[in-house]
């Protein structure tokens, strides 16, 4: 008998915006953000979920979304998920998880992803000096292979990654994060060189409460992909 397909804990509705899903999505690291659905040690589930910037790059030639796309907004996650042992009892932060990525693809009428390069007024990138201006390639994917209109005569094949996986922090493990990169935003970043060259962008980002999406109980204060796991 054919094993049974994996259960749904977090569908995504394409039409609607990140906080309007059935489990609102959560965009940042944070050990109050409620559970929005339970996993048992060794079940197979899915999670579907959005791109990181929640739906604001379109397919399209244009990379005016990229130029001025609010770098607030982002990660949008899926979750979070509370993970049980077989007897019931909730993981607790210091547990190790193990989990497999079974499966990952895009949403069926949804196969689509895109590369892009920031503007250098909007955070630019590692190529920045190279690559001042937005930039915006739309990739389509055709099997296993992924090829773009805006870059012709290029036809590779597309694997796709998970994006951001990970658990949540304890409250203790947050307030030495926080600490950490108080002190990293801090420095003179005019004091720091890296090959030689001076650092001129900002060597932290702390977080703000600006577009903040905390999942289920909480709130907004201002390629869509599919994923199939087992919690070992």
């Amino acid at each position: 008998m054919a094993p049974p397909s994996p259960r749904l804990v977090v569908p995504i509705d394409l039409k609607k915006k990140p906080w309007e899903q059935k489990y609102p999505l959560h965009n940042r690291w944070h050990p109050h953000i409620p559970p929005v659905a339970d996993v048992t040690e060794g079940e197979m589930f899915r999670v579907e979920m959005v791109d990181w910037t929640g739906g604001s790059v379109a397919d399209n030639d244009s990379a005016m979304d990229i130029k001025s796309l609010d770098l607030t907004v982002t990660h949008y996650l899926s979750g979070p998920l509370r993970v049980s042992d077989k007897g019931g009892i909730p993981a607790k932060p210091g547990d190790l998880l193990a989990v497999e990525i079974c499966n990952l693809g895009p949403l069926p009428g949804d196969e689509w992803g895109y590369t892009a390069t920031f503007d250098r007024e909007n955070g630019g990138g590692f190529l920045t000096d190279h690559f001042p201006c937005a930039t915006k390639a739309i990739w389509y994917f055709e099997g296993i292979y992924a090829y773009s209109p805006q870059i012709p005569g290029v036809r590779f094949p597309g694997l796709t990654h998970p994006g951001i996986v990970g658990t949540a922090p304890s409250v203790e493990l947050l307030n030495i994060w926080n600490e950490r990169e108080k002190k990293l935003a801090e420095k003179n970043p005019n004091s720091l060189q890296i090959c030689e060259v001076v650092h001129s962008r900002p060597l932290a980002n702390l977080p703000t409460t600006r577009n903040c999406l905390l999942g289920m109980d909480l709130m907004p204060l201002g390629s869509i992909r599919a994923m199939t796991m087992t919690v070992i």
